[in-house]
């Protein structure tokens, strides 16, 4: 196996912590945003608006950042991804109660679609990171993603349950300020300690060069999309609504007790996703399988998990006994066998590219992983809205079936 020269792994480390500290910043975030608006009555599909925009821009971002890094360098653009949260979360902390609804959506919206742009020019340049710093041999590629997509996840689930936590001891302005100021000293951290390590980027880069010519890439980009559409069309707005409906009787310490029972649900969720992505190459014997059979194992985890949902969504619809129980349980399923699918997609990703080509088509990759959120997004709130959660999870499973008819494509020769 191919050692990692020192100055690599101090930078592989370096770039790990600056997106752990995003994603929890994120993950607090999107509760905050999420709860103290649905408490002022905004409607299922009037709180997916709030979301929209974040997912449009992560769609655009992922088309550009790929080149910006080729272009630029990955520190800059994780730089920058720090920074916009950063602005982002001062922005929102500027909020006035005494706007109109459309004034709050419109201004909500905008500062969300900023940390849209944030987000992915900070997942790109650190999934990116990987290809390029982790060793070589022995399935290692697949166990570095892992690691990095793991505790990402791991930690983002933590920003679920602070976000929520920080919303009812303090409020909403004061949240959003204490998370600004502690991303801000951690940026600064950063910028002062990044080894070398990443590339600096190639004036030469053109914008063309992000749209691949590789079919593998662009059907697990396509398989990627509904996956994730898969998840979000449930997990947007409509588990949180749900359980929020079942947990609250309208008074303020009934609210902070909804709070808290559904950030340590989505918390608990997020996190067990990413230990399970960790653990995936061990379990999916990464070390001593060849792509092809990796493949093969991407097509049967995701026609497991179309039928978690259908299942699921028959159970809230004949409302069975124990039936919180059961949509806990069951979610929590999904989030297993959803988990070993982001980890091989994670992993296919950067055994399709090269090193030429890794920070291109990790951004197109990811294009698609955001546009599969704002699908998934959109369809949560209408959803919810026409047919409550048994609508959400019916939608979710017909989008992993989608995801599983593109995932097979992959066993299909080149042209």
């Amino acid at each position: 196996m191919s050692q990692r020269k020192p100055e690599g792994l101090a930078a592989y480390m370096t770039v790990t912590a600056a997106y752990w500290a995003f994603m929890l910043t994120d993950g607090a975030l999107r509760m905050l945003v999420l709860l103290h608006f649905h408490t002022l009555g905004f409607s299922p599909v009037q709180l997916a608006y709030l979301f929209v925009l974040y997912e449009v821009m992560g769609v655009v971002t992922n088309l550009s950042a790929g080149w910006l890094a080729a272009r630029f360098g990955l520190t800059s653009t994780l730089y920058a991804g720090l920074g916009l949260q950063i602005v982002a979360l001062v922005a929102l902390s500027q909020l006035d109660p005494a706007w109109g609804l459309s004034a709050s959506v419109v201004f909500v919206m905008g500062v969300q679609g900023l940390s849209g742009v944030a987000k992915d020019l900070a997942k790109m340049s650190a999934k990116s990171a990987v290809k390029i710093l982790a060793p070589s041999g022995d399935g290692a590629l697949f166990k570095w993603v892992a690691i990095l997509t793991g505790s990402k996840n791991a930690i983002k689930g933590l920003g679920f349950l602070l976000g929520t936590v920080l919303l009812g001891l303090w409020g909403f302005v004061t949240s959003v300020w204490v998370m600004a100021v502690v991303l801000a000293v951690i940026l600064a951290g950063v910028v002062m300690f990044m080894p070398a390590g990443l590339p600096q980027g190639k004036r030469s880069a053109k914008f063309s060069q992000v749209f691949s010519k590789d079919p593998n890439i662009n059907r697990l980009s396509l398989a990627r999309m509904f996956l994730f559409g898969a998840r979000d069309v449930w997990f947007v707005v409509g588990i949180p609504i749900y359980f929020y409906a079942i947990l609250s009787d309208g008074s303020e310490e009934g609210n902070r007790t909804a709070f808290f029972v559904i950030g340590s649900f989505m918390a608990l969720w997020i996190i067990l996703y990413g230990v399970v992505q960790g653990f995936a190459p061990k379990m999916l014997h990464a070390a001593t399988s060849t792509t092809d059979e990796i493949v093969g194992k991407a097509v049967l985890w995701v026609g497991i998990l179309t039928l978690i949902p259908m299942v699921l969504a028959g159970a809230v619809w004949m409302d069975v006994p124990h039936l919180t129980l059961i949509v806990v349980v069951g979610l929590l399923a999904f989030g297993f066998v959803f988990a070993v699918n982001s980890s091989v997609h994670s992993y296919l990703i950067l055994a399709f590219t090269t090193g030429e080509r890794v920070t291109m088509d990790v951004g197109f990759y990811y294009m698609s992983n955001a546009a599969g959120r704002l699908i998934g997004t959109l369809l949560s709130g209408l959803s919810y809205q026409i047919g409550g959660l048994p609508a959400c999870l019916l939608t979710a499973a017909l989008m992993a079936g989608a995801s599983t008819l593109a995932a097979n494509r992959l066993r299909e020769p080149a042209s």
